[in-house]
């Protein structure tokens, strides 16, 4: 048997041992329970509130550069931001990458181009619902410059 002391310190440190444990469950518990949830990649991109348009669909269709005629056709976007585009000055290209993320309430658009001599150009657009437009900026990267640019939706059927 060991003596009264020495099973008091040990008692003492088990109690210590689940104290600690108990506050660190409950504190990582707390911060799991506040914290948001996980992003899945089969979550679906959000609806806008003020006109109940599905941000997925919202950006289906054909958009035109004022400025040059030039064209991105979504044709598809998936819930996990893929899209399905070309984009056409006048000739139809690929886009190397091209996907849509929701940052806070902004819907935003990123394509990019490497094929026909545009070297990995980029396009960074956010979704304008109430001028249903694609707002941003144009990064030509052969010529290292930057152009403000907008699209508007085509109304051609």
């Amino acid at each position: 048997m060991t003596s009264g002391a020495g099973s008091s310190l040990a008692a003492k440190a088990f109690l210590s041992g689940l104290v600690a444990a108990g506050i660190t469950a409950m504190a990582f518990g707390v911060a799991l329970a506040q914290g948001a949830p996980p992003a899945t990649k089969d979550a679906a991109l959000p609806t806008f509130p003020r006109t109940g348009i599905d941000a997925v669909d919202a950006l289906k269709g054909t958009w035109i550069r004022p400025d040059g005629g030039y064209q991105i056709v979504i044709s598809s976007a998936s819930p996990d931001g893929r899209l399905d585009a070309m984009y056409f000055n006048p000739n139809p290209l690929p886009f190397a990458k091209a996907e849509a993320v929701m940052e806070g309430t902004t819907l935003r658009v990123s394509l990019e181009l490497r094929a026909g001599g545009y070297g990995g150009s980029t396009y960074d657009l956010a979704y304008d619902p109430s001028r249903d437009r694609l707002v941003g900026v144009y990064h030509q990267a052969v010529a290292k410059q930057k152009f403000d640019v907008y699209f508007v939706r085509s109304t051609a059927r």
